[in-house]
């Protein structure tokens, strides 16, 4: 159980308006908090919902880490579950869209949030990291989407969460080309679904500082990567989730199809620290894989 004697990672957004969900039910991958040093997007995302009246799913493999978000949630006088699912399966993907209705009635809007940041280059990774490195950062979004979307109705919000890295022109990477998929994803939905009133936008994350950035980076690479923003300033998770509580809002009702870049304004090239060319664990493992 989470120690709930303080409230961690405070939300800076908090209560600064009239609540943007009330009423609705919320589905969002990845949303589960692994440490109390950096707040996760999905961690973000879920407490801002919440906080906007919305009932919160956490869907994360991890269950320990969904029930700490939940913790946080319901301390705070929201509603939340903690569904545990690896989202890279079909048939967890079905149970736990069918544990959500079970539990809340329906859902109106899903955040697809799950992604993994691995800097392994394109030509790095044998087949099988390829495949996993796609799995998870892509097919996951498509597999949860098509057991919500028969649960959808008019007025519904699908709200992907991409990367910056997807219009990256340095060194090809694993992870940039499935961001890629994953905003052509997003477009061509939105055009399918469009029809049934269903609104489907992508939020692409620029270079905050997360646990997400923190698991994947070294912390010296904080300071390059806030001098490579416009506004030479560094974002935060929060900054996503208000970018994302829009677009699941009825204040976005005639925004579909889009890719909003929340990533503080196109700036100069980023200059990269020595360790920050260290290979990736999956490029490691595909050298000892080839011996």
């Amino acid at each position: 159980m989470t120690d709930t004697r303080s409230v961690p990672l405070p939300d800076p957004f908090a209560d600064t308006g009239p609540r943007w969900l009330e009423g609705r039910t919320a589905l969002v991958t990845g949303g589960g908090q692994s440490s109390h040093e950096h707040p996760g997007v999905g961690y973000a995302i879920c407490r801002t919902y919440a906080a906007h009246g919305a009932r919160v799913a956490v869907v994360d493999r991890d269950p320990v880490a969904a029930r700490r978000t939940v913790d946080h949630i319901t301390m705070l006088g929201g509603t939340a579950r903690a569904v545990r699912a690896d989202v890279t399966d079909d048939h967890e993907c079905r149970t736990a869209v069918k544990a959500v209705l079970e539990e809340f009635g329906g859902v109106d809007t899903l955040v697809n949030n799950v992604a993994v940041p691995d800097r392994a280059g394109l030509f790095d990774v044998e087949p099988e990291q390829w495949e996993e490195l796609m799995s998870l950062n892509l097919t996951s979004a498509w597999l949860v989407t098509r057991h919500v979307v028969p649960v959808l109705e008019g007025g519904s919000a699908i709200v992907n969460i991409s990367s910056v890295g997807a219009r990256g022109r340095g060194p090809g990477m694993v992870y940039n080309v499935a961001k890629a998929g994953l905003e052509t994803l997003t477009t061509g939905a939105a055009n399918s679904l469009g029809p049934s009133g269903i609104r489907v936008n992508c939020v692409q994350v620029g270079a905050i500082w997360s646990a997400f950035a923190a698991k994947g980076m070294p912390e010296s690479m904080r300071e390059p990567r806030r001098k490579s923003t416009a506004l030479g300033t560094e974002g935060t998770p929060w900054d996503i989730a208000e970018a994302a509580l829009f677009l699941a809002s009825d204040r976005a009702r005639w925004v579909s199809g889009q890719i909003l870049a929340v990533d503080g304004g196109p700036g100069g090239p980023m200059r990269l620290p020595p360790e920050a060319g260290e290979k990736t664990e999956t490029a490691k493992r595909t050298e000892e894989s080839r011996g």
